[in-house]
């Protein structure tokens, strides 16, 4: 039985892939048909028709002739670049069958030839003598980009391969050039046949360094130095992603404001602001995404908000919330015998909590908060201690939220949303419900603000939360 039905070449402009498959037509049996699903041209350019299907056929149904390389006689192929028609991506991608070659070269090499091929029209080389030589200015902006786009599809790649369990035969430009490691791609695919030799007729365009290529090869020098190729500036996010918390969602019933909490819960002023908006007083809760959804045509003029707090205050009060919640009374007894957070005992929960002891608890807290996030402790990421960036994200799964208030900002933020659907604000509560026994500006200090920095970098990053002390 044959180990594959078809197989696709992923790889970009100027990686060598004409060369590639040039070399592997030359098995019998194998057929490759070029760039199947570029947007601009069937195959190659020029080409009326693949497999018997036209362009016009192409554009309005992908997938019958990713099915007709799929059935063809012998073993059949094509090369799939990035920006290639996306309908197709999943189906082969998710597919065992499907054969995945990725090919890739050096992206300065390949961004240089690029620029080089576009301004000079020469895409393929047979004889020395009609070669132009030209060099292109390097673009560092450009570049960047060029790049990004490149690397985003790589990692889709990778991902579909994870999570489908499949593997890729993986290549580089100068790998593709050797006999070898193509006669060991001829095995990976499953055939027995090998070649001799590559294919005939096609030589390196450009094989000189990439500095030689450009013509200011200081300033580029200067901007690869700048790029983050190992990608170290990246913030790590262990936390698993969020839903979007539509069973959470209140709407205010005489007005389209629909509010998006963040745990821990400390929204009564605000709810009790939303319940008289408008001419109709009162609140609707319980939404599922087919009721939200039914809310949102009949309130065609409507607003998503929500409300952010500083992580040192809104620490506190998720340790407050800890306390409280009796759902959470497993975790609470973890965190007493294994992460040295002395919260009192269950019997003692609504006993008085000196200052000191408030910062204590709340410093430890912070401290199993990082390492949790982090993947680090066997108890669950509870929702009531997520990034608040995380949450936002979720959000974002049924519907973004219009306004992100701060709750600096709340009385003047919550007046501009009410006016912007049509009501009187009446009187915009000024900040949310303080829960904890302690406010924050009375325990937290500068090791408590590094904690809760620690513990949520992503929120200090992305959102832009300064020192809590500022």
């Amino acid at each position: 039985m044959q180990r594959f039905d078809y197989f696709v070449i992923l790889a970009e402009m100027r990686t060598g892939s004409n060369l590639l498959e040039a070399t592997l037509e030359q098995v019998e049996d194998i057929h490759c048909h070029g760039e199947a699903f570029n947007p601009d041209h069937l195959g190659r350019p020029g080409a009326r028709r693949l497999l018997g299907m036209t362009m016009p056929e192409r554009i309005k149904n992908p997938l019958a002739l990713l099915d007709r390389i799929r059935n063809a006689p012998g073993l059949n192929g094509f090369r799939f670049f990035f920006d290639h028609d996306p309908r197709v991506v999943d189906s082969f991608l998710n597919d065992p069958r499907c054969a995945k070659i990725v090919l890739t070269r050096n992206p300065v090499d390949s961004y240089v030839s690029l620029k080089i091929a576009y301004n000079t029209n020469r895409w393929r080389l047979s004889d020395v003598r009609d070669r132009i030589e030209w060099k292109p200015p390097f673009k560092p902006a450009e570049f960047e980009a060029f790049l990004r786009e490149r690397q985003e599809f790589q990692l889709r790649v990778l991902r579909a391969l994870q999570v489908t369990g499949q593997t890729a035969f993986y290549l580089d430009y100068e790998d593709a050039l050797e006999v070898d490691v193509i006669n060991g791609l001829l095995s990976f695919l499953g055939v027995e046949s090998r070649v001799a030799t590559l294919a005939p007729g096609m030589i390196r365009q450009n094989p000189e360094p990439p500095e030689d290529k450009v013509r200011n090869p200081g300033e580029m020098r200067a901007a690869l130095k700048e790029i983050d190729w190992a990608n170290l500036s990246r913030t790590p996010n262990f936390e698993p992603r969020r839903g979007p918390g539509v069973p959470r969602h209140v709407a205010a019933r005489g007005a389209g404001l629909v509010f998006m909490p963040i745990l821990p819960n400390c929204d009564r002023p605000l709810r009790d602001w939303l319940a008289g908006l408008g001419d109709e007083p009162g609140l609707v809760e319980g939404f599922s995404q087919k009721t939200l959804r039914t809310w949102l045509r009949r309130n065609p003029r409507h607003r998503f908000f929500t409300v952010l707090r500083h992580p040192v205050t809104r620490a506190n009060e998720c340790l407050a919330a800890l306390l409280r919640r009796d759902d959470l009374a497993d975790i609470r007894a973890i965190l007493r015998s294994h992460h040295d957070v002395a919260l009192p005992e269950e019997d003692a929960r609504d006993a008085p909590i000196a200052p000191d002891e408030w910062r204590a608890m709340l410093l430890a807290f912070l401290r199993f908060v990082k390492a949790n996030l982090n993947g680090q402790t066997a108890v669950r990421q509870d929702l009531l201690w997520a990034s608040q960036i995380g949450v936002i994200q979720g959000f974002s799964q049924f519907a973004p939220p219009d306004l992100v208030c701060r709750e600096e900002e709340l009385h003047r933020n919550l007046a501009q949303l009410a006016r912007s659907v049509g009501v009187r604000p009446g009187e915009p509560p000024a900040a949310l419900e303080q829960l904890a026994p302690h406010p924050a500006k009375a325990v937290a200090d500068e090791e408590i603000e590094d904690a809760a920095r620690a513990a949520w970098p992503r929120d200090y990053l992305v959102l832009g939360f300064g020192r809590w002390r500022l």
